[in-house]
């Protein structure tokens, strides 16, 4: 499933099948008759993985973004049809649902949320547990590759199991979701810094929760961490004050929150509040790449159970992580193709206390297996306490580089084509050709760099990064891969 793939005749607003579940813009291709044929077919996918569970259980939830409810309820429509007991969080961040699919002993999750998609969209993301970490507990995760490939292919198929009357299912209600998966964190953080410890600091943080899922948690967690709150868009009303993609041109305002509010840090969520970009305490967007490196340096500097296990980030991920990981005696970088679900494969088969991804994307085991941001709030706030440094002086004692990104249009065989012609443009590089192709230039140590070109998993775009020491390097990888693909 390297490519997205869109229903036929829906190229102006296609419906994005991958890795990533579905998503599509409300009204056009993401309807209530496609969302509750998608629940149905995830729920006979999960029927079929458990068949002696009479009712496999299903805990749901949603970003809360503006006008979906009639997609919520279709989404437990089909659910309930196909037999499923439901346990409804109602709003919830997408790492919330992996927390309490595991507290309720779940067979899977599903989350109505369209990430960080504009507010036209919408989609569906599920979740399984039936894989076990190196303790031999069953850890909620999203879909292994093959895994969200049958879901889709049932889907495509029109294979929606239907329970007969007498074998249709139930629906709870959860409303402790946001303190269950706080608890998490406080518990796992102490083994980075003593809970009271930070508390003592006093913190004074502002946070943009972008009016959606990740409010509950993010107001529980900081409070718990003893953190004076400045707290805007706080209100889970799923209108989005801004794009919700959290960017630098997205959180302009956002920066003069944090300077003006004296706060040492700037904690920026996404709808589904799976990812966290940082703000320094001048107002600086430091972004979304240094959520993870600094979550590893946390844990590398200050718990024992991080040394010399190795961690894994998606290809796409800044090589920062593996010169942190080198500094601190870490295992190393297991490297994947993008999506969160290879990132997890590789932390379960290595053992990994943390993985993720250059889009702020934090997964932490003992919290969850899920892209996490209050797990990263956490750490954050930890590394801050036990160096006693701010977070601007953390970020200059990190081996620096620029990241660019560009996007491209889609046109029928571009992808594949495309990455070909990229790799043997760049020939005399090291060529990975796990999700599209990514080239290491080494430059003898000296000028380290690397180029990856992709096909989205989530957009109908094809995608460009280059990382470097500086940002003419960068362009000038970037440059030259755009001619490759105006040739193909």
């Amino acid at each position: 499933m390297s490519d997205a793939k869109t229903e036929p005749g829906t190229q102006s607003a296609p419906l994005m099948l991958s890795v990533s579940g579905c998503r599509g813009i409300v009204g056009a291709t993401m309807t209530p008759e496609v969302t509750a044929r998608f629940a149905g077919a995830f729920a006979g996918w999960l029927r079929d993985r458990h068949p002696g569970e009479d009712r496999p259980a299903v805990v749901f939830g949603k970003d809360g973004r503006a006008g979906n409810e009639s997609l919520h309820l279709a989404a437990i429509a089909g659910l309930l049809a196909a037999g499923v007991r439901v346990v409804d969080l109602d709003v919830a961040a997408t790492p919330t649902v992996g927390v309490m699919v595991e507290h309720h002993s779940a067979q899977g999750g599903l989350i109505l949320t369209a990430s960080h998609n504009p507010a036209q969209w919408n989609g569906l993301k599920c979740i399984t547990r039936d894989e076990k970490d190196a303790q031999g507990a069953l850890r909620a995760r999203a879909p292994k590759a093959e895994d969200a490939q049958e879901i889709v292919d049932r889907f495509r198929a029109g294979r929606v199991l239907l329970a007969p009357h007498d074998a249709q299912g139930t629906h709870d209600h959860d409303d402790t979701s946001a303190h269950v998966h706080v608890a998490r964190v406080l518990k796992s953080v102490a083994a980075v810094a003593p809970v009271d410890e930070i508390r003592a600091k006093r913190f004074r943080v502002a946070v943009d929760s972008v009016n959606s899922s990740g409010v509950a948690g993010a107001r529980l967690l900081l409070d718990a961490l003893g953190c004076e709150v400045v707290h805007v868009h706080d209100e889970p009303t799923g209108v989005f004050p801004h794009s919700p993609e959290p960017t630098a041109e997205n959180l302009a305002g956002f920066s003069s929150v944090v300077r003006d509010a004296g706060a040492v840090v700037g904690f920026a969520q996404d709808t589904d509040a799976d990812r966290l970009a940082l703000l320094d305490e001048t107002g600086a967007y430091v972004g979304e790449e240094y959520t993870l490196v600094l979550a590893a340096r946390a844990l590398l500097e200050f718990d024992p159970a991080a040394a010399g296990v190795a961690m894994a980030a998606n290809l796409s991920t800044s090589r920062m992580i593996d010169d942190v990981s080198a500094r601190h005696a870490g295992g190393g970088v297991v490297r994947t193709p993008v999506g969160e679900a290879n990132v997890v494969s590789a932390m379960l088969r290595e053992g990994s206390v943390l993985g993720g991804e250059g889009n702020g994307g934090v997964i932490w085991s003992p919290v969850a297996m899920i892209r996490d941001s209050l797990g990263s709030m956490a750490l954050v706030l930890a590394l801050m306490t036990r160096t006693g440094r701010t977070l601007s002086s953390l970020v200059r004692d990190t081996p620096s580089y620029t990241i660019d990104k560009r996007k491209a249009p889609v046109r029928e065989g571009l992808a594949q084509r495309a990455c070909a012609a990229i790799a043997e443009q760049f020939s005399g590089g090291r060529i990975d050709t796990q999700d599209g192709v990514r080239i290491d230039f080494d430059g003898g140590g000296d000028d380290p760099a690397w180029l990856h070109v992709r096909a989205s998993n989530t957009e109908p775009i094809i995608r460009l990064i280059a990382e470097a020491k500086t940002g003419a390097r960068a362009s000038q990888l970037l440059d030259e891969a755009q001619r490759v693909i105006e040739r193909v």
